[in-house]
């Protein structure tokens, strides 16, 4: 089984406004350094257009909310990436850019080798642990006991 994720924000301003100019414009740099991590499998791919992610991926129709799909190997690998990397620096500073969201925004669960999530599927496994907690179908880093840098790192309450 393979490890997938989903991380959902909702930018401060539109993607095209100076606010949140520093965090399009790396967008490609820290989305490429995760696709080139030992791990990695698979990624949600936006339009290809460079600056913009998976920008165009509207939740509920809104154009400010942002979401990364991807799935990795194991736990170690998405951790590797997430607290070991350039990645970290740029989480730290994830208020800057984003609103601070009161629902789970953050979901994980297995997926057999070879599966690539859809964005409805993803919604629908956060929606299980926001309604259900944790369990195996979907949970957060504090339900992998090898989450170790997670827990190193000393991860706030918002972001489980």
């Amino acid at each position: 089984m393979h490890l997938a994720e989903l991380n959902i924000g909702r930018l401060l301003a539109p993607t095209d406004d100076p606010r949140v100019a520093e965090f399009m414009d790396n967008l490609d740099r820290i989305n490429g350094l995760g696709k080139r991590m030992p791990g990695f499998v698979w990624m949600m791919e936006g339009s290809g257009e460079p600056g913009t992610g998976n920008t165009e991926a509207k939740i509920d129709g809104d154009p400010q909310f942002v979401s990364n799909l991807t799935v990795w190997e194991d736990v170690e690998s998405l951790e590797r990436f997430v607290w070991g990397t350039i990645h970290k620096q740029f989480y730290d500073r994830r208020t800057e850019w984003f609103e601070i969201m009161g629902d789970q925004h953050f979901v994980m669960w297995w997926v057999p080798e070879g599966h690539q999530p859809t964005l409805d599927e993803a919604l629908e496994r956060q929606e299980m642990r926001k309604t259900q907690g944790d369990t195996d179908a979907a949970f957060g880093w504090s339900y992998l006991p090898q989450a170790q840098m997670w827990r190193a790192r000393h991860c706030t309450p918002e972001t489980v």
